[in-house]
């Protein structure tokens, strides 16, 4: 696909990237057919090419209107289509891109939009802000609408019962040493996923540690077109984990997969940024998902838990893992390595309508794909028999909780069983 960049975009490292990416396009369609909200509106602006040709016609000096905006927001950034595409179309750098543009070239957003997008960017990713809303929503929580309530766990977490404090992490030193980014909601909504990361990796002899003056990836805020604020954000981290990466931490591990895709994409973000160019490509190439490091460690884990049969479950991997990461297969293979069945649902591949804050600027789309996605796992659960569906997101696991079935982080039942073999068999 053939663009000429008009004057304003020419010259500037966006529209070089943009008339890149474009140009891979051949107009084929594939990514029509993997999109969910093609799927669900049947609008060809409402998939990957329909948005594309927008953002060409953006980047030809067409003025976007406020249903072009429209189209764009409608985007899961799930990427999909990048899994699809036959040519190696990078269309989630693209559509940051076009945001950014629409948003600066069209009409300010109603107050209401601006209200909602300001308090999730400013709310978010202060921890106290957010660890006070989440106390004061579980004080009320009977009194809200379903759909808030879902995202409002009623304690800390119900896991590990077998455990004295199933919030405690290991303090025991090892000579492997591994860090961890905490992130924004998850301590103050679902603790137990990094404290049973961190109790999982001490158990091999893995030290996990944390960088105190750390922040958010920066992910929330460069989707919601604060580019500038996300990219502070990252400077931040890269900052805070220098001295650590300096000292020889073997990786910078990632519980919820929305965060590794972002820190994993600093090297391309700061490229052309001679202060933290070198040093985001090494942030990125040290980046890790929980689910690429388990599998390193599976002789270990075996050894420690054993290849018995254990209760299985139904899995759903987040798109942020399966197409933006492109990482695929890992939990499956480590869970099954270690006796647990695993069941994918039908269209695994395709998103729950999480999507980082997608569920609150787009809740009708939101819901619609929640109820899809839902209708398949109950219906994997009672084909296998798993009473029991597990992520690798914050954000999927919140938004697919629902009274019948329990969803944890996959690393919550490994953490379990490890605990349930110390009780039996405790260190002496």
């Amino acid at each position: 696909m053939q663009t000429q960049l008009a004057p304003q975009f020419a010259n500037t490292p966006e529209g070089i990237e943009a008339a890149r990416i474009l140009g891979k396009c051949v107009h084929c369609g594939f990514c029509t057919a993997t999109c969910p909200t093609y799927q669900i509106l049947g609008d060809e602006l409402d998939g990957p090419r329909g948005r594309i040709y927008l953002i060409k016609q953006i980047a030809e000096g067409q003025t976007p209107t406020e249903k072009t905006r429209m189209h764009l927001d409608r985007c899961l950034t799930c990427r999909n289509c990048e899994s699809t595409c036959p040519s190696g179309v990078q269309y989630g750098n693209l559509v940051d891109i076009g945001r950014k543009w629409a948003e600066e070239n069209t009409p300010e957003r109603p107050l209401a939009q601006r209200l909602t997008r300001w308090a999730l960017k400013e709310g978010l990713t202060s921890p106290k802000l957010f660890n006070s809303a989440i106390a004061l929503g579980r004080l009320v929580r009977p009194l809200m609408p379903s759909g808030i309530q879902r995202k409002i766990p009623e304690t800390k977490n119900k896991v590990l019962a077998s455990s004295t404090d199933p919030y405690a992490r290991p303090h025991t030193s090892h000579a492997r040493k591994m860090l961890l980014l905490e992130g924004c909601v998850q301590p103050g909504m679902l603790p137990n996923i990094n404290s049973a990361t961190a109790r999982v990796l001490d158990a091999l002899k893995i030290q996990l540690i944390s960088a105190s003056n750390a922040t958010c990836c920066g992910a929330l805020r460069y989707h919601l077109n604060d580019q500038v604020g996300g990219l502070d954000n990252a400077k931040q981290n890269i900052d805070a984990w220098w001295p650590l990466v300096q000292q020889g931490v073997e990786a910078i591990v990632m519980t919820a997969s929305g965060c590794g895709v972002m820190v994993k994409d600093y090297g391309h973000l700061f490229a052309s940024d001679p202060q933290y160019a070198a040093k985001a490509k090494k942030i990125s190439d040290l980046t890790k998902d929980i689910s690429e490091i388990m599998p390193t460690l599976q002789s270990e884990l075996v050894n420690l838990l054993g290849a018995d049969p254990k209760p299985g479950v139904v899995y759903h991997p987040p798109c942020t893992l399966q197409h933006g990461q492109q990482v695929r297969g890992k939990v499956e293979g480590l869970l099954s390595g270690i006796g647990i069945a695993v069941r994918l649902c039908a269209d695994s591949h395709l998103c729950c309508g999480s999507a980082g804050t997608y569920s609150v600027t787009q809740p009708e789309l939101s819901e619609q794909l929640r109820k899809n996605k839902l209708n398949h796992l109950q219906a994997a659960c009672e084909e296998s028999g798993a009473e029991i569906i597990v992520s690798g997101n914050i954000g999927c696991i919140t938004h697919l909780q629902q009274d019948d079935t329990p969803v944890l982080h996959w690393i919550e039942i490994v953490d379990q069983l490890i605990a349930k073999k110390h009780i039996a068999h405790p260190v002496t």
